[in-house]
């Protein structure tokens, strides 16, 4: 039975990461697997380049949504994230545990499954190297060994204590600059603008085909964008929470947003469009970058950048297996979900049991197929995470306006109207069968926390 959060105070962790780690780590996740898996899923959702329209409009969403976090996490810099958010912010309504619990049960699915795509990008790139490490988008046996071997690995890195993994995460950045930096470089010195933007006839007629396409754009440049809020999960970790905080989420945003544009003007500047699109008839637009590289270098310089790229999806798996698994931490020990996720390592002072659960949650999911990955983690996010902090943030300035906030939303609340209202776009374009799982696993998990509650009696308290 789970003590309350009175009874065992959780243990103080090392406020070790500094500015320029903190945006290494968001940086890291970004750049990961992102930019360089979903080139061909973005130019094929509107089949051409007008398909960048889904990036800007997921940087309108993201950057607002970047406030929401910024004064929530400088606010209530705790480790938890989203979790500490809304059992705050929904408390006064008698509903803060249960939508804490609620996102739980969501991070269970979408952590692992973003955590995932990163192993999916990997074995993706992995394949120009290793020929039959997948077979139709998926693992083969040996893409299995591989995804399996790659996980547990990563898990076992990270058993370390958080000054070590800060060093890592520059460490992992450098990387990442080398991959961007050549692909940024190359496209620059190749770029043709009658291949970046030879629009299709008709490419930007509305219609509802259209706007379905737009969508799907959008989700691809929102997957892509997913990071710039990792630091709030390490709250208790941070050095100097109130600035460094929101300072690491707008770096990360503007930064990665100018970077994306880059790349992906960089390879369709570069490469015709048309030759990746629809990726499912195209085998090379699983390692665009490495066929990119190879058509301008030759296959030497390929091979490298394929080993850079591999580099960063290692990076952004890094960055998101170690934000995770505080969250399950940070709520088991206030007593708010299963205690064996609220046990710290003996000797090295970190929650070693989350980090392996959903270290090896994410290993499965990379046996699943990237569309329906990439589409489930972000409708479960968009219900719950997403949509719940706007709630979160409108409620606490109303019940807690006494509240230290070191950061403040700017001319809000316009802000919580834009991201409300591209949540709501983003979702609704979804398919059907997605957006019923999504709201499915919201009911199931509703209805989970009432069985937990009343198995676990007094230890719970309402709110």
């Amino acid at each position: 039975m789970n003590p309350p959060a009175s009874a065992t105070p959780a243990p103080v962790l090392e406020r070790r990461l500094g500015l320029l780690p903190a945006s290494a780590l968001n940086m890291a996740n970004m750049l990961g697997a992102g930019p360089f898996i979903t080139i061909s899923t973005l130019m094929s959702a509107m089949a051409g380049p007008q398909s960048m329209l889904g990036w800007i409009v997921a940087l309108l969403i993201a950057i607002p949504d970047g406030m929401i976090w910024s004064e929530l996490g400088a606010a209530m810099p705790g480790s938890g994230g989203t979790y500490r958010y809304l059992r705050e912010g929904f408390a006064r309504l008698g509903c803060g545990r249960l939508m804490g619990f609620v996102f739980l049960i969501q991070l269970m699915i979408s952590g692992p499954l973003e955590i995932a795509s990163g192993y999916i990008g990997f074995l993706r790139y992995l394949d120009y190297l290793w020929p039959g490490i997948l077979a139709d988008g998926m693992p083969t046996w040996r893409g299995g060994v591989v995804v399996t071997v790659l996980g547990v690995s990563l898990i076992a890195l990270l058993y370390r204590r958080i000054a070590s993994v800060g060093k890592l995460l520059v460490a992992i950045w450098v990387g990442v600059l080398v991959a961007v930096g050549g692909v940024l470089v190359t496209g620059a010195m190749h770029f043709d603008p009658k291949l970046a933007f030879d629009f299709p006839t008709d490419a930007f007629r509305f219609s509802w085909g259209f706007a379905l396409g737009l969508g799907a754009a959008a989700r691809t440049g929102i997957y892509d964008f997913l990071g710039y809020y990792d630091v709030c999960y390490l709250g208790d970790e941070v050095k100097d929470p109130g600035r460094t905080i929101p300072r690491s989420i707008l770096i990360s945003l503007v930064s990665v947003a100018v970077i994306y544009v880059g790349i992906n003007l960089s390879i369709i500047g570069s490469v015709p469009w048309r030759t990746i699109v629809p990726e499912e008839k195209h085998p090379e637009a699983m390692y665009v970058v490495s066929a990119f590289m190879e058509q301008i270098h030759g296959p030497g310089i390929a091979r490298f950048f394929t080993v850079m790229v591999l580099w960063t999806c290692v990076g952004s798996c890094v960055a998101l297996l170690l934000g995770y698994s505080r969250i399950p931490y940070a709520a088991a020990r206030d007593g708010d979900f299963f205690s064996v996720f609220g046990r710290l390592h003996p000797t090295r002072a970190f929650p070693h049991v989350s980090l392996v659960v959903i270290g090896l949650l994410a290993i499965a999911g990379a046996f699943i197929r990237f569309g329906i990955v990439l589409d489930t983690l972000i409708a479960t996010r968009i219900l719950v995470q997403f949509a719940g902090q706007i709630a979160a943030v409108i409620l606490l300035r109303r019940d807690r306006p006494g509240m230290e906030r070191p950061y403040r939303i700017w001319f809000y609340p316009v802000p919580l109207v834009l991201a409300g209202v591209g949540w709501t776009f983003v979702y609704c374009t979804l398919p059907v069968s997605v957006m019923l799982f999504a709201a499915g696993s919201l009911l199931g998990a509703g209805l989970l926390y009432v069985l937990w509650r009343k198995g676990q009696g007094s230890a719970f308290r309402t709110g």
